[in-house]
């Protein structure tokens, strides 16, 4: 069995500081994709770079405080890559691949386009380009777990007042026909939702009017999977016994070895 598991930190100093770090040791998991470090290099301490049992590798934002993307790993990978080879979007900390043997896992931090009319044009601009590096992933002769904030809810039953955010950065028509076309028409799979076709799964609470406490979440934290290594997926679940950051990791069992 082999477990993984996506976690949008917030602040990974924050997170460290919630006790994120002694839950992902005691969780049993082979890899965590992490995101929204929020940090540099310079930030980085020992334990956040490899904590222990776990090999680490990073891809940060240039702005201070901002995106930055991670994968822990129990095996050192056979490779890594960091960032997607794309000058504006590396510069954000977006991506970081480890493969290991037959299978790939990224981890990933798409863009927010909530902030701004501006940065929902900077995200529309990462989806494009996005598709067809995904396209090309697809027709490798590789599995891949693409794992992270995909900052897009898919259908109503991923958010829970989709009614009113119809016009909102993250379940806008063409965010969610993009996820549409990711599933349907270039093949990969969507792995919690294939497990759960009716359970809402929420990853991610505003901070305002209690919306953690009543449970008001969009599920935008995803591990999006080739079909192979999909199918090998036996359990999902999001973990909300402690809180760790605005979004709760989700965790996924694969009958899979990691090599």
């Amino acid at each position: 069995m082999m477990r993984i598991v996506s976690a949008n930190l917030n602040g990974i100093r924050s997170a460290a500081s919630k006790g994120f770090f002694p839950w992902m040791q005691a969780s049993g998991a082979d890899v965590v994709c992490v995101q929204e470090l929020k940090a540099q290099a310079a930030d980085m301490t020992p334990d956040f770079l490899a904590p222990e049992g776990y090999h680490g590798h990073f891809q940060y934002a240039e702005k201070k405080g901002y995106s930055g993307v991670g994968l822990y790993s129990r095996q050192q990978p056979d490779q890594v890559q960091i960032g997607l080879g794309h000058p504006e979007f590396d510069l954000e900390g977006r991506f970081v691949r480890a493969d290991f043997g037959p299978l790939s896992i990224i981890s990933l931090y798409l863009p927010s386009g909530s902030s701004s009319e501006e940065r929902q044009q900077v995200k529309f601009a990462f989806l494009d380009y996005f598709l067809p590096e995904l396209q090309a992933l697809r027709a490798q002769q590789r599995e891949f777990i693409v794992c992270g904030d995909w900052n897009i809810a898919h259908q109503p039953i991923d958010l829970k007042n989709w009614k009113g955010n119809l016009k909102n950065s993250g379940f806008l028509p063409e965010e969610r026909a993009w996820l549409t076309r990711l599933f349907d028409e270039v093949g990969w799979v969507d792995v919690y939702r294939s497990l759960y076709p009716e359970q809402p799964g929420y990853t991610w609470w505003s901070n305002r009017g209690q919306a953690y406490a009543k449970d008001v979440g969009w599920r935008i934290d995803y591990q999006i999977a080739t079909p192979g290594v999909a199918k090998a997926a036996q359990a999902a679940f999001v973990y909300k016994d402690e809180k760790f950051s605005d979004h709760a990791p989700l965790v996924v069992d694969y009958q899979h070895a990691l090599r």
